[in-house]
């Protein structure tokens, strides 16, 4: 497999902007209508999420609970992958999507595969624990197996615990590592260092320039998450940032450059 392998060099793309969950505000996030809507509008990277049913099943979903985005409440570890075509992903945004469904991952990889397109994946730290977190890590890196080699693929979390696991298990894919404002802190080198990442994935709110050229100077790719405003999305690419997370993402494709 020849997807970017981990490393201190900025990756190969100059500027990327990241559909994040697709396009969200034309479609519910994270659902196929939203990757499909993105890819129609031009865009060539998407970014979503992923997580595990009670029986292990990767399932596209941002929040661990079902409330804000489904006809269904409570958490999706305790959905069984039986039920998963009896939740409603699409009818909270509007009726026009009444009766999309949750993708599965499979779903998503067989998308990149026919629509020749990139991703990031984000993995979520598992309520169950260890154990659960581990399935995830496993069941993420048998779907992947089936991508095609020309497809790039950046693997990111909150949790340096969990990328450091899936590291180990899958090494040749590029690793990312996810903070906020307030978890950002002077451990980031030794961090980013340690669970093998190119990328510092990093809150909008507050990022200042020297936080980005101090990252950006140690050979690390810097992508920032949710950029909606074009003056600010101008701004950080000419503070060196290689990457933007978007809820409008098809109007800021003229800022990417590969």
């Amino acid at each position: 497999m020849s997807h970017a392998k981990p490393s201190k060099h900025v990756p190969q793309a100059k500027r990327i902007v990241f559909a994040h969950r697709g396009s969200n505000r034309l479609a519910p996030e994270n659902t196929m209508p939203a990757f499909e809507l993105a890819v129609v509008g031009g865009a060539t990277w998407i970014e979503t999420d992923v997580d595990i049913t009670g029986d292990g099943a990767p399932v596209i979903i941002h929040d661990s609970t079902l409330d804000r985005t489904t006809n269904r409440t409570g958490l999706l570890v305790d959905l069984d992958s039986s039920e998963l075509d009896t939740v409603d992903a699409g009818a909270w945004f509007s009726p026009a999507y009444e009766g999309v469904r949750l993708p599965r991952l499979a779903e998503v990889i067989d998308f990149i595969n026919d629509r020749a397109i990139n991703a990031n994946i984000e993995l979520k730290s598992h309520e169950s624990g260890e154990a659960g977190t581990s399935q995830l890590i496993d069941v993420v890196i048998k779907e992947l197996a089936r991508l095609d080699p020309e497809r790039e693929i950046i693997i990111s979390s909150f949790s340096p615990l969990v990328l450091d696991r899936f590291h180990q298990r899958a090494p040749e894919y590029t690793i990312a590592m996810l903070w906020t404002k307030e978890t950002l802190g002077p451990d980031w080198l030794s961090v980013l260092e340690m669970v093998g990442a190119t990328y510092a994935h990093l809150e909008n709110e507050g990022l200042t320039e020297a936080m980005v050229k101090a990252i950006t100077s140690a050979g690390y790719g810097v992508s920032v998450w949710t950029v909606n405003d074009r003056a600010r999305a101008n701004e950080l690419f000419s503070w060196g940032c290689t990457g933007i997370f978007s809820d409008v993402a098809t109007h800021m494709l003229d800022f990417q450059q590969v």
